[in-house]
């Protein structure tokens, strides 16, 4: 007798694709320390889901917006909660889910009060998650309306790049995109030119920078000894260069963005 046809089998794709989207809706973050704390409790668009805290710790976050708190003995912190032994967590974690900001356009094109020209960050394969607290912090402070990384070589969100970051990743949107040459293409065509910064750069940032006044413009900045990757460079309008006072200098990739953000909110 004929076998009856069952139902189609999707595809490998699929079922992978379907996978990791139920993983990504099931990933949890565990923030910690007091600052990194207390200002994600003051996010409403944040998922929180468990605050762990000692009662002097509890004391110094204040308002807990609505958070019913689990009080532990500092001595048994550690126990309490899954973070690495040599986390500075001041007596405060709080589990939550990562933050959801949007597509690309819905973040880029929105205006952000008082800027002097429309800035982004984009960052390839820089992957220490300190590293990109210490950005999204700076690009906070000089008016970028987003950082964005690829999803597969960036740092996702975790307590150390939360706390780094001392606040920033509440505020400042942290984009990881799939396709990052994609996404620098998109760029292109919303009118921010990119500039690639590369010790190799024909032009010093500053004097590019004065040649584009009050246009769009996306900072594009690699890891550390690599750098940019060869199609990411490929993808930039121009290629310059922070200018040293001595003959040789290098500097982290977050002081060489912040130096950079400055420079670009000051042009």
């Amino acid at each position: 007798m004929a076998e009856r046809p069952g139902k189609p089998r999707k595809p490998d794709w699929v079922i992978d694709k379907e996978r990791a989207r139920r993983a990504a809706a099931a990933e949890t973050v565990w923030l910690f320390g007091l600052h990194a704390v207390r200002d994600a409790l003051a996010n409403p668009r944040r998922e929180k889901l468990r605050l762990v805290a000692t009662p002097n710790a509890l004391d110094r976050l204040g308002d807990l917006h609505g958070m019913e708190p689990e009080i532990t003995d500092p001595r048994i912190f550690g126990k309490a909660v899954p973070l690495a032994p040599d986390s500075v967590h001041q007596g405060a974690a709080l589990e939550v889910k990562p933050l959801k900001w949007g597509g690309l356009s819905d973040v880029v094109l929105r205006e952000a009060p008082g800027e002097r020209r429309p800035l982004l960050v984009a960052l390839d394969r820089v992957t220490d998650p300190h590293n990109i607290g210490a950005i999204l912090r700076s690009a906070e402070v000089f008016g970028a309306r987003a950082v964005i990384a690829p999803a597969r070589h960036s740092a996702p969100e975790t307590g150390a790049l939360a706390k780094t970051a001392s606040g920033a990743l509440e505020r400042q949107p942290y984009l990881r995109v799939p396709n990052l040459a994609e996404a620098l293409a998109q760029l292109k065509n919303m009118g921010f030119v990119l500039i690639g910064l590369d010790g190799t750069g024909e032009a010093p940032l500053p004097d590019l920078l004065a040649t584009l006044p009050g246009r769009a413009v996306c900072l594009v900045l690699g890891a550390e000894g690599p750098g940019m990757r060869e199609l990411t460079l490929k993808s930039c309008n121009h290629v310059a260069r922070i200018p040293f006072a001595a003959d040789f200098g290098s500097l982290n990739v977050s002081n060489a963005a912040a130096v950079a953000l400055y420079a670009a909110s000051m042009a």
